[in-house]
């Protein structure tokens, strides 16, 4: 019979895999249909209600392609919809949010040096926060402010650094960032499935009933589509940012997360210019280097990571420290493991404990036992290569240890 903790670890591989499966479809379609709107070009002779064309070429064959910016004049008789890729995507990403960091609260999402809370109340904050999100961002859209696109924008970006902030004061460094992603793409695909998509249906029921449709539903579509576009990029990032424990682990990590926001917008605005041949703005990869370069010395600033691995230690099961193994569990983990998982890392090359995890105190190594267990004791990713060649005897120690305390 399978180990529940590996059977887990798989369910958690497989909403992962699902989600980034997904999300590369999504941002795909995004991504295309942005440059393809933006590259429309008018001549004389379109079909009426037509606002433009463009031809493409791609596997072989050309496309012929024509944007109506309000409808045809009747119902077409195929008609592709594009929904279920973001769809998909935010409820492969909430699973993956509630297998990792909700299952595992104690260890993933609460800092008890930040916040003190129960594991259920600190998922409560955590819901809470991804609906509020989209509220706010919402009322604001609906709002006259939303009729200013460049005092919208601001007010927006201060929100974000606002929620950058207000993250870290609530969850560990490494949740604050997951966080922040969750309520932007929470954002994305709210947008599609609450604005965009029901848009689009008032359109559609227009031509079927043989009425005119009204351009605003494609305006306030278009509008929205344009936003997602410009989140894509900072979502991507930090949805990978538990690789970088410098970036979520620091005491500046809300002011990288800012940051992080404009370089993707910097980015996105580079090739939208571009594909609406607007011109070439290369100014805002020196801008967006200029600020990774900020990014980078706030990372160092502090010196000695701060968060999760004290967050870590403090969930920590009385029964594995006083298992008979430990004695030997601890001296394997620190011949094998703490050269590079340390506050001040031995191993050349290593300059910060990978992702944060320092396993240099008995309550540490029982706090992330499971870890332990499936990283360097069923599986052999840890240590990578095996470069301080633990040996089978002791991965099934480990195994022992683990197995024995549940």
């Amino acid at each position: 019979m399978l180990d529940i903790a590996i059977l887990w670890d798989w369910l958690s591989f497989a909403a992962r895999w699902l989600h980034v499966i997904t999300g590369i479809a999504w941002i795909g379609s995004s991504f295309y249909f942005v440059a393809l709107d933006l590259g429309l070009r008018q001549r004389p002779g379109l079909p009426a209600g037509a606002h433009g064309e463009e031809w493409q070429v791609h596997g072989g064959g050309f496309y012929h392609i024509q944007k109506y910016l309000v409808a045809p004049a009747e119902m077409p008789e195929h008609l592709t919809w594009f929904k279920w890729e973001s769809y998909a995507t935010w409820l492969s990403g909430f699973a993956l949010l509630a297998i990792v960091y909700y299952a595992g609260a104690d260890l993933f999402l609460i800092d008890r040096n930040v916040l003190d809370v129960s594991a259920p109340v600190a998922i409560l904050i955590s819901l809470a926060s991804l609906a509020l999100g989209w509220l706010v961002y919402d009322l604001l859209c609906k709002s006259p402010l939303g009729r200013n696109d460049t005092l919208l924008v601001l007010v927006l970006y201060a929100i974000v650094v606002f929620m950058a902030w207000g993250y870290t004061q609530l969850f560990s460094g490494r949740a604050a960032f997951l966080h922040l992603g969750a309520v932007t793409a929470t954002i994305m695909s709210a947008n599609v499935f609450m604005i965009i998509i029901p848009n689009q249906k008032i359109v559609v029921a227009d031509l079927i009933a043989g009425r005119t449709p009204d351009p605003k539903y494609g305006k306030i579509a278009k509008t929205r589509s344009t936003h997602n576009n410009y989140l894509t990029l900072p979502v991507l990032f930090l949805m990978l940012s538990n690789h970088y424990p410098l970036a979520f682990g620091t005491e500046f990590n809300w002011i990288i997360a800012s940051l992080v926001f404009m370089i993707g917008v910097l980015i996105r605005h580079y090739f939208n210019t571009r594909h609406a041949r607007k011109g070439n703005p290369t100014w805002t990869w020196l801008a967006a280097a200029i600020l990774f370069v900020v990014i980078i010395w706030l990372s160092t600033v502090p010196k000695v990571l701060t968060g999760e691995p004290q967050a870590a230690a403090t969930a920590v099961d009385p029964t594995l420290v006083a298992s008979t193994h430990f004695p030997a569990v601890r001296d394997t983990v620190l011949g094998r493991c703490a050269m590079c998982h340390a506050a001040e890392p031995s191993y050349e090359g290593i300059y910060f404990a990978p992702k944060g995890v320092v396993l240099e105190s008995d309550a540490a190594i029982a706090g992330h036992a499971r870890e332990i267990y499936l990283q360097a004791g069923r599986s052999h990713a840890m240590p990578p290569g095996n470069v301080t060649q633990m040996t089978p005897q002791e991965r099934a120690l480990l195994v022992a240890w683990f197995e024995e305390a549940r």
